[in-house]
């Protein structure tokens, strides 16, 4: 027994001596800088603290040189960073942006093989999309085990109106599981056309002959690309948010480091690396010009347009594929956090940080998605709440001229000077594709690391370790939060949604007992605000975008809920008023621009005065009500003044909403013809019920009772003619009213 524990520890000692000389030929400064990772368990939860944001910009300004710095913080950089420091290279990420603030956070949210990629590849015996059909299937079955807190299998229903199809349909979805083979998530099955109607109530029925239902993954992006890179973090990468690169350095004709700069603080230094990596999607030709201003582009941009609905537009558990637009584009329709997705678009775009949906667009999307539904749903304009532009990074085929015949086959190239380029692909690949990255970048710089393989297949994430399907029960239990905001914290954090909990706020109430939620619509809390400043969030948008994902959901609910957002980001952040109005522009901009809101408006704008003598007259009166002062517009001021005089206290959020809405919609001041314009559009369906005019209307009708009560004290000994005229006002009186004073008359809820 000692000889084999002399044994052990000889080998040990050995062992470790290797590494730390391997660490130490590696670069010359201090050993302590940085924690080699050491995998010996894919599913052990790393007890290593998260570096605040601060401690990582110090390591980046320290001088030491990393084997592999990584620009672009999307899904492949992530991914790149996680393959690198599991396999104990020093790794270095860095992104101009936020981690998935760009394509990464405006995907479809599936995790698909691509059933129109193996179409493709059957119908035209192409072996090249074959294998990047088996490849993405591998990696989503790959994704829902490793982080089952975020993703979750979404059977997708495709419609059938031509009997001929169903067995061209059945067939190609039955290729579809025996590709995935002992990977496949669920076997597809054919549904008669009573039984696709029971699952998707809202289709419509006529000359529908059945359904054929096959599954594939759904995921949180932007909370899936951030878990990747924190858990790269944990594990020893040093990844650091809005940090731009500026230029890259050369020594002897090959890549030695970059000029960086700390786009929060204007502060530039310089990162020495013995590989750097270029995953910045759309910009990657942008990063490859600074190697060689020469090169010839490769990537080519497509805009991806996508929608938000109510959930009532599809049923919670089931989605649907059109596999043939008017166009023969490909439109998904799916549930996703309580809301319906729709889209996408697939048009040739400019590159740009901020891309913006356009009306055609968001139209066009409308247009299949009405040609799908049953009468009963009247789709509508005004029901977009959300709508946002990704772009693509397609790899261009000089053979084919438009986006629609590019796939999404990614390329790894190494230039001269060894800068190693990852292009193309798309979310589901994003681990194969980083694999293949970094091999390059060991090759290329003959790097030395601790695992020569890949070690990321089957690596859990952030959160995955303790997650369970009724982790939320214990959240419940344990902290007295409300059911459906555990649920969301459990599949948004996971087991680290117990560490968020401990941050939420007492909410004075019997039940729940903490957890103060940010926006009544929504179950985000509090606590998410804080712990979202831990998890690198710099910004309101980063919060509203990234962290929470309201921007997406609801475009008008997160410019409600942004200055509670902003005020306990200041309290974290050491904000001055001054930055927090900032923030608060920089947010109301995007959300104007990038999610939407402006192109509501502009819609709006477009809609004809549809009302009737008798409707104009009486909008004049509510509005003039209001405006007292005769100015020809209103403000919040005279909202204020006229809940007060009505004795309505509402609420700080409800006057914040109100205000939210005039400010972001009507820039602070509401004008008669701004009214008019809105009323009609609620009349016809363009927009969603307003606050203003619910709060105009309840002007009007507390207008009318004061004059009623005061015609009630004047004519009290004619009972008769004040009861006639009570009801024709929709005024019922209670029992004994003649006996009882004018304030106990019970009005009819639909007038209060």
């Amino acid at each position: 027994m000692s000889r084999r524990r002399l044994f052990v520890g000889c080998t040990a000692g050995v062992t470790g001596a290797a590494i730390a000389a391997w660490a130490f030929a590696a670069d010359d400064s201090p050993l302590n800088w940085y924690q080699s990772a050491t995998v010996s368990a894919k599913t052990d939860r790393k007890k290593r603290p998260l570096p605040p944001r601060s401690e990582q910009i110090k390591n980046l300004q320290a001088g030491h040189t990393y084997d592999v710095l990584i620009i672009g913080g999307g899904a492949t950089g992530a991914g790149c960073a996680l393959d690198a420091t599991t396999r104990g290279l020093r790794t270095a990420l860095v992104e101009s942006d936020d981690f998935a603030s760009g394509t990464s956070s405006r995907s479809t949210k599936l995790i698909h093989g691509g059933v129109r990629y193996l179409q493709k590849a059957i119908l035209q015996l192409d072996y090249e999309q074959y294998k990047m059909v088996k490849e993405a299937l591998h990696e989503r079955a790959n994704m829902l085990e490793v982080a089952p807190h975020l993703t979750r299998p979404l059977p997708i229903l495709l419609p059938v109106y031509k009997w001929w199809q169903v067995p061209y349909y059945w067939f190609g979805i039955k290729m579809y599981d025996l590709v995935a083979g002992d990977r496949n998530l669920k076997s597809s099955y054919y549904l008669s056309k009573n039984n696709t109607l029971e699952l998707f109530p809202m289709l419509k029925s006529d000359n529908l002959c059945g359904g054929i239902v096959y599954y594939d993954g759904q995921q949180d992006d932007a909370r899936m690309n951030l878990a990747i890179a924190l858990t790269a973090a944990r594990h020893g990468a040093t990844i650091a948010n809005h940090v731009r690169v500026l230029k890259l350095h050369k020594t002897a004709g090959k890549l030695s480091g970059a000029r960086v700069r700390d786009e929060l603080t204007g502060k530039e230094w310089d990162i020495k690396a013995n590989s750097i990596i270029n995953a910045t999607g759309p910009f990657t030709d942008s990063i490859r010009k600074m190697d060689d201003q020469a090169v010839r582009e490769i990537c080519c941009p497509s805009s991806g347009v996508h929608i938000v609905l109510p959930g009532y537009y599809s049923p919670e558990h089931m989605g649907l594929l059109d596999p043939s637009t008017s166009d023969g584009r490909v439109i998904f329709f799916l549930p996703w956090l309580k809301g319906t997705i729709a889209g996408t678009t697939d048009l040739p775009c400019d590159v740009t940080h901020t891309p913006k949906p356009t009306e055609d667009e968001i139209q066009f999307i409308l247009t299949e998605v009405r040609n799908y539904l049953n009468p009963d749903v009247e789709v509508r304009r005004g029901d977009v709440l959300s709508a946002w532009s990704g772009i693509r990074p397609l790899v261009s085929d000089p053979n084919k001229p438009d986006t629609q015949s590019l796939a999404r086959n990614h390329i790894v190239h190494v230039s001269p000077s060894g800068l190693v380029t990852i292009a193309g692909g798309k979310w589901t690949t994003y681990r194969s594709m980083a694999s293949e990255t970094v091999d390059a970048a060991i090759e290329s710089a003959n790097l030395k690391p601790l695992f020569r393989d890949c070690q990321t297949d089957g690596f859990l994430i952030e959160g995955a370790h303790g997650w369970t399907p009724t982790m939320y029960i214990r959240l419940v239990q344990d902290f007295g939060l409300e059911m459906e905001v555990a649920q969301h914290l459990a599949k948004s954090y996971g087991d680290r949604a117990f560490a968020v909990a401990k941050m939420a706020a007492m909410t004075g109430q019997r039940w729940p007992v903490i957890g103060k939620k940010l926006h009544p619509e929504f179950p985000y809390i509090d606590a998410e605000i804080r712990y979202g400043v831990r998890e690198y969030a710099c910004t309101a948008i980063d919060m509203i975008a990234r962290r929470l994902r309201l921007a997406f959901l609801n475009v008008q609910a997160a410019a409600e809920a942004l200055p509670g957002i902003i005020d306990i980001m200041a309290e974290e952040l050491k904000w001055n008023e001054s930055e927090k109005q900032k923030q608060m522009k920089m947010a109301a901009d995007f959300l104007a621009n990038e999610m939407g809101q402006m192109v509501n408006r502009a819609s709006r704008d477009k809609i004809p005065i549809n009302l009737n003598k008798d409707e104009i007259q009486t909008y004049i009166k509510r509005f003039q009500i209001i405006d007292k002062d005769r100015k020809g517009y209103v403000s919040i001021n005279d909202i204020r003044r006229s809940l007060k005089s009505m004795g309505v206290k509402p609420s700080d959020a409800e006057i914040s909403a109100i205000l939210s809405e005039i400010d972001a919609t009507y820039h602070g001041q509401l004008e008669i013809q701004d009214y008019l314009q809105m009323m009609s559009a609620i009349k016809s369906g363009h927009v969603t019920y307003s606050r203003f005019a619910r709060m105009a209307e309840m002007e009007e009708e507390h207008h009318e009772k004061e004059v009623l009560k005061k015609q009630i004290s004047v004519e009290r000994s004619g009972g008769g003619f004040v009861m006639q005229r009570l009801e024709s006002k929709g005024v019922s009186g209670g029992g004994g009213w003649r006996s009882g004073p004018p304030t106990l008359f019970r009005f009819r809820s639909s007038q209060l």
